[in-house]
C-alpha cells in the first residue's frame, strides 16, 4: 500500500458511518450473540486460537455478521480477502482464488475468504469455489440474512459450519448506543452529546434488534440537534423519536420472515387463536405483503382446516378475496381482519385434505379401473346398446332422496375416504349418515 492508498483509506475510515466506525476489533468488544461466542462455544475458541474452519454466519442485517468477519481478520495470521456477492464477477473470484494459492505456495500461509451476502451468488458461482474450501486453498466466511440452507449449495454447506446470529435485545443496543455516545475516537465522544437514558431505551426498542438502524439514527440526531444552552448536545426521547420515525421491520417478502410470518399466522388461524391471527395479519399489512396473496393464504386455511365444520368460512373468505381486490388499502385490512377471525373462531376439520389427500395417492400408485357402467353417461345416441347408464337409480325417487347405490369402481367399492369429524356442522353430516343408513 503506497501514501496515496494508506490516505485514501484513512479518509474513508474516519468519513463511515457510525455504524461502521464503532464496528468491534475484538471478541471482547462484541455485544450480544453469546451462544456462539461465549468463552465457552465452540466460535469462540476456534477464532481465538487461530483454528477456524470454513462458515457461513446467518441472521437478520445488523446482528454482527459482518463484525465477526472483521474480528477474524484482526485476529488471524491467516491471510484475510473480502468480496461482496452483490457486486462481484468472475475475475473478482478468480483473483481472490488466485491470490490465496500464491499466499500458501510461496508463504505456506491460509487465506480467509469473506463472501458478503454470499446468497446473491448463483449455483455456478458457489460451484467455483467449491474446490477451493475442499482442497483448503481458501477458508471460506460466507454471511447471509436468507436461510442457508436454501440459498446455499448444499456441497458448500456439508464443508462449512452454520452459525446463527440472534436479533440483538434491547439491552445489548442500548450498550452499543451508550459506548458510542461515550467513544471519543470512532464514536460522537468529541460532539459532546448526552444520550438520556430514555431516548437510548426508545432507540434500542424501535430498532427491533438492528444495531445499524439505531446507531444511524443516534449519529443523525447528534449532527442535527443544536446545543443547548450548557453547550451540549442533548438526545431526548422528542429527538430520538423524530430520527428513527417508523420501527424497523424485519420482513422480506422473499426471505425467511415472509415464510416465517405466514407460517404463524395460518398456524394461528388453525389453532383457533384469533388474536395471534390478527397480529401477524398486521405485522404483514405493515411490511407492505400484498393483500391478494395474504387473501389466497385465508381461503386455503378456510377449506383445509375448517372444511365442512363450518362451511361458511370458505364464503366468508372468498367473499373478502374478492371484497380486498375492489377495495384496495387501507380498507382492506377491515376485510381481511374480518376472514381472519372469522376462520380462526370456527370450529376444525381436516376431513376433506384428508379425503382427497388419500384418494389422490390411490389414484397415482394403482391401477385406474373403469366407472360402473350403471353411471356411465348415457346422453348419446346409441348409449343403451352399449349398456351405459342402465340400473342407475335416481336419488331422488327414494325416501329421503336417498338409495343404496354403488358408486365407487368394483374393486373399491368398499374404500372409504371422507370421514367426518363430531366438529360444527359434520356432526350433522354424521347424524345424516345414520339417519339415511349409510356408515
Amino acid at each position: 500500500m503506497d501514501l496515496f492508498d494508506y490516505m485514501r483509506e484513512k479518509e474513508q475510515e474516519e468519513g463511515a458511518p457510525l455504524a461502521s466506525r464503532m464496528r468491534p476489533r475484538t471478541l471482547e468488544e462484541v455485544v450480544g450473540q453469546e451462544h456462539i461466542i461465549g468463552r465457552d462455544k465452540l466460535l469462540y475458541r476456534a477464532i481465538k486460537a487461530d483454528k477456524l474452519g470454513s462458515v457461513i454466519f446467518y441472521g437478520p442485517p445488523g446482528t454482527g455478521k459482518t463484525t465477526l468477519a472483521k474480528v477474524i481478520a484482526n485476529t488471524t495470521s491467516a491471510g484475510f480477502l473480502q468480496i461482496n456477492a452483490t457486486t462481484a464477477g468472475k475475475k473478482d473470484m478468480e483473483g481472490a482464488v488466485q491470490s490465496a494459492k500464491d499466499s500458501l505456495g510461496m508463504y505456506g500461509k491460509k487465506t480467509i475468504l469473506f463472501v458478503d451476502e454470499i446468497h446473491r451468488f448463483n449455483k455456478g458461482q458457489q460451484d467455483y469455489l467449491l474446490p477451493f474450501v475442499e482442497d483448503g486453498t481458501i477458508v471460506l466466511i460466507g454471511a447471509t440474512t436468507e436461510n442457508p440452507y436454501f440459498e446455499v449449495n448444499s456441497a458448500l454447506l456439508s464443508r462449512s459450519v452454520v452459525f446463527e446470529l440472534k436479533a440483538l435485545t434491547q439491552q445489548n443496543i442500548a450498550a452499543l448506543l451508550m459506548r458510542a455516545v461515550a467513544d471519543r475516537e470512532r464514536g460522537m465522544g468529541a460532539f459532546g452529546a448526552v444520550l438520556e437514558e430514555e431516548a437510548a431505551d426508545f432507540l434500542a426498542d424501535a430498532a427491533n434488534g438492528d444495531a445499524r438502524a439505531a446507531l444511524n439514527a443516534l449519529e443523525l440526531g447528534v449532527l442535527t440537534t443544536k446545543r443547548g444552552v450548557d453547550g451540549k448536545i442533548h438526545i431526548t426521547l422528542p429527538v430520538a423519536a423524530e430520527c428513527i420515525q417508523k420501527r424497523t421491520l424485519k420482513y422480506d417478502k422473499k426471505g425467511d420472515n415472509h415464510y416465517d410470518t405466514i407460517s404463524a399466522f395460518i398456524k394461528s388461524m388453525r389453532g383457533s387463536d384469533p388474536d395471534a391471527a390478527i397480529y401477524y395479519l398486521a405485522r404483514m399489512l405493515c411490511a407492505g405483503e400484498e393483500v391478494a396473496f395474504i387473501a389466497r393464504r385465508i381461503m386455503i386455511c378456510a377449506a383445509e382446516d375448517v372444511s365442512n365444520a363450518d362451511p361458511n368460512a370458505l364464503v366468508v373468505a372468498t367473499a373478502a378475496a374478492q371484497a380486498v381486490e375492489r377495495l384496495g388499502m387501507p380498507e382492506g385490512r377491515i376485510v381481511l381482519a374480518q376472514a381472519a377471525a372469522y376462520v380462526a373462531c370456527a370450529p376444525k376439520s381436516n376431513s376433506a385434505i384428508m379425503a382427497v389427500d388419500a384418494a389422490m395417492q390411490l389414484v397415482e400408485q394403482d391401477q385406474t379401473p373403469p366407472v360402473p357402467p350403471h353411471l356411465q353417461d348415457s346422453h348419446y345416441p346409441g348409449a343403451a346398446r352399449l349398456s351405459r347408464g342402465i340400473g342407475y337409480k335416481y336419488a331422488h325417487e327414494y325416501e329421503n332422496h336417498y338409495v343404496e347405490q354403488q358408486y365407487l369402481p368394483d374393486i373399491y367399492k368398499d374404500r372409504k375416504f371422507y370421514f367426518p369429524s363430531d366438529n360444527g356442522y359434520e356432526r350433522e353430516i354424521k347424524e345424516y349418515f345414520k339417519k339415511i343408513g349409510k356408515s
